[in-house]
């Protein structure tokens, strides 16, 4: 039995932890601990931690497995997490370094024990995407009624419990910082039971999740953001540790670090990031938040380098900050967006920092300045705006007096009379409002009045604190409707405020974790988005879909989810900006054969920018299938319009003959003509069923452009259908 949980402990640990601080040198320390491990294990009955139930799901594991019969003869740290919590996370690599300096063959095991706060987290698959975005390596189980959790009488996230080769409890670790004592009081227990003969070496059964997934263009994608002329997309490649800048039909023009996590400033082929969030692109510089290297990077576009401008590479505690950015520790950014200082004469001065590591509002001065109840400030000083840095929910007129928990998407709305930033409050389950006139924050919807409640959750349409989110990540300010997006990520659904009535409705998502594309929006689904951002014209809304690893565009006009937008490696598509077509380029494309029809459609009227998205539908003839070792293809070509191709993607495989292929098109900000003619053309090889005869078809689709100068929306769709007749 447990006999009282963790508070059996206490009394002995209390006593370790108080001459512990007197203790000088390493030695003493050691000895200290030794000695009180000699006192525990001699004790007439053990701490003993009660066995798992055998119907608990586990992760990373070939099955499941029993503390009291796999982990026997094992020091095991059991490590009570929840996946929402920023504590726990600051605590992974703690505890990956642990496991790197300890294997299961040194008689060490870490396993994880998901408790869930929120509803969502108790979802298996959910937790195994966590698993994967966190590069979690050891056993998870699975808690979702939080059993172990009531029986240890364990009190909050992260706990730490240390069990000797009996499933003895030793020791407990409350809360993130113990980076030391972990370190000492395991080597030392390690040490202890392998003189007594008690530490076997044997292997427990690792199979981790990682290794089963097949390979994607974008891996937990946090954030997205657009630049102001809405020409490039800009995503933050979370699980891939890179940023992408793209077209708005997915064509890669810059990756930038990656795919491994890493710490380094230079050109984008040698720079490193480590999972990041926010983004905020201003003419040719990006600023991130490089989350769990607890930085804030500056991407030159034109230069092609990225350098350091805020924290210094470690968890920084200092809840205060003024010091110069580069030499300023921070802790965990997870979102930034320009703003104006109150004094400046330069738009966009300042950089607001969601800090969710402190649970408060930081700002890096991009020029001097002044922030609202603030003083004079020089550039490039980093410091604290809002929050006191306790996790609540709590308004006040004086900024420095409220209260975040986990602030992870900011919106500046600078326009009056909102003139304010609007703050997704995650682990309160709110969003706030921060005035930039006199720093004053305020509660917008969700959550409740008490201030230390951070479990007042749900998913309710409402007005105030009446509606309910459940640990939203993202906002977005639609400047054209004075309208607020909210990714409400643990419901899985866009929800739309209204910050003149504080109405909170639904706009996009069932409520359901899963992946529906091309319906209206009360149809389509999401998995935990975590960033959005919305068009200056209000057209298209782009979602970082993050579980789905995706980015999911939004029409904001037909209420529509089109399309998950397609990723367009550069290999395929390698014109570089600003240069004429090559030949070579047009002459490489297939030629189809002669026999091939020509399909003329409709006169399509666009405008320069606008995306046109051609869904190719092909069937082939009864008994025939597709010959997949040949060239399948489709390929765009413009005659006596090569202007029109100056970097597109001008070609792409068709794996799939049921499936709709989708083909982007943009057009070019500066169209040469007011009238053009494009080709879309597939090449296809299919082998009839009955025979070893195989040819080679084609068919091509001839689409009259008429170009205005008004715009006719963002994005418009085409489809190309045909069926290949039997010879």
């Amino acid at each position: 039995m447990a006999a009282g949980g963790l508070a059996g402990l206490l009394p002995a640990q209390t006593q370790l932890e108080y001459a512990l601080l007197d203790a000088d040198t390493p030695q003493e320390k050691e000895n200290l601990v030794y000695q009180y491990l000699k006192k525990m294990d001699s004790r007439e009955r053990d701490l003993t931690v009660p066995e798992l139930g055998g119907d608990l799901q586990w992760l990373n594991t070939e099955g499941p497995i029993s503390l009291h019969k796999d982990l026997c003869g094992k020091v095991v740290v059991l490590d009570f997490f929840t996946y929402c919590c920023i504590n726990c996370l600051h605590l992974l690599p703690d505890l990956h370094a642990l496991e790197h300096q300890y294997s299961d063959k040194d008689g060490l095991i870490i396993v994880g024990v998901h408790s869930a706060k929120f509803p969502n987290e108790k979802v298996l698959d959910n937790i195994k995407s966590a698993v994967l975005r966190y590069n979690i390596v050891h056993p998870v189980v699975n808690d979702a009624d939080a059993t172990l959790w009531h029986e240890l009488e364990v009190s909050c996230w992260p706990t730490l419990v240390i069990l000797g080769p009996r499933g003895n409890m030793l020791f407990s670790l409350v809360g993130e910082g113990h980076r030391e004592k972990l370190f000492l009081f395991t080597s030392i227990t390690l040490k202890f039971y392998k003189e007594r003969g008690q530490i076997k070496d044997n292997n427990i059964g690792i199979k981790l999740y990682r290794d089963s997934l097949p390979p994607s263009p974008l891996l937990f994608p946090g954030k997205v953001t657009l630049d102001s002329a809405g020409e490039r997309l800009v995503i933050a490649d979370t699980g891939h540790h890179r940023i992408l800048v793209t077209r708005k039909n997915g064509e890669i023009l810059h990756i930038i670090g990656g795919p491994n996590s890493g710490r380094r400033d230079g050109r984008f082929s040698e720079a490193a990031f480590n999972s990041p969030q926010g983004i905020a692109i201003k003419n040719n510089v990006i600023y991130v938040a490089d989350t769990e290297n607890h930085l804030i990077r500056k991407i030159d576009l034109e230069l092609e380098m990225v350098t350091t401008v805020a924290g210094i590479g470690i968890q920084g505690v200092d809840k205060e900050g003024g010091a110069k950015g580069e030499e300023q520790p921070i802790s965990s950014p997870w979102d930034v967006v320009f703003g104006n200082s109150i004094s400046g004469t330069q738009e966009d001065n300042v950089l607001w920092i969601a800090m969710a590591g402190t649970h408060q509002i930081w700002a890096l001065m991009l020029e001097g300045g002044k922030l609202p109840k603030g003083s004079d400030l020089k550039k490039g000083v980093c410091l604290r705006f809002a929050g006191s840095g306790n996790e609540e929910n709590r308004n006040n007129a004086y900024p420095h007096k409220a209260g975040f928990a986990q602030p992870s998407g900011l919106s500046l709305a600078s326009e009056e009379p909102w003139n304010c930033l609007f703050v997704a409050d995650s682990e309160s389950s709110t969003v706030r409002t921060i005035s930039l006139k006199d720093g004053a924050v305020k509660h917008l919807v969700g959550g409740e009045r008490d201030p230390l409640n951070l479990f007042a959750f749900g998913d309710v349409d409402g007005a105030g604190i009446n509606a309910k989110l459940q640990h939203p990540l993202g906002v977005t300010w639609d400047k054209k409707r004075k309208l607020l997006y909210v990714a409400d990520s643990y419901n899985h659904k866009i929800k739309v405020v209204d910050p003149k009535m504080k109405n909170c409705a639904t706009l996009a998502g069932t409520g359901e974790a899963s992946n529906v594309i091309g319906s209206s929006f009360t149809q389509s689904t999401f998995n935990e988005p975590g960033g959005l951002c919305v068009e200056e014209n209000g057209c298209l809304m782009y979602v970082a879909d993050t579980n789905n690893h995706q980015i999911k565009v939004l029409d904001l006009e037909t209420k529509i989810l089109s399309m998950a937008l397609p990723i367009l490696i550069p290999e395929a598509c390698d014109v570089p900006d600003n240069l004429p077509l090559p030949k070579d380029k047009i002459k490489n494309l297939p030629k189809l054969p002669k026999s091939a029809p020509n399909i003329e459609l409709p006169s399509l009227t666009v405008a320069p920018g606008q995306t046109i998205q051609f869904l190719l539908k092909l069937t082939l003839p009864p008994d025939s299938k597709l010959n997949e070792e040949a060239p399948n293809a489709w390929f765009i070509t413009a005659e006596d319009n090569t202007w029109l191709l100056q970097g597109q993607c001008l070609s792409g495989e068709i794996k799939d003959v049921p499936s709709q292929t989708i083909i982007p098109f943009q057009l070019p900000m500066s169209c040469l003509s007011a009238e053009a003619i494009l080709a879309i053309k597939a090449c296809l090889y299919y082998c009839s069923k009955g025979s070893s005869a195989c040819m080679m078809k084609g068919i091509s689709f001839s689409q009259p452009l008429q170009i205005a100068s008004t715009n006719q929306g963002s994005l418009t769709q085409v489809e190309l259908i045909h069926t290949f007749l039997t010879n």
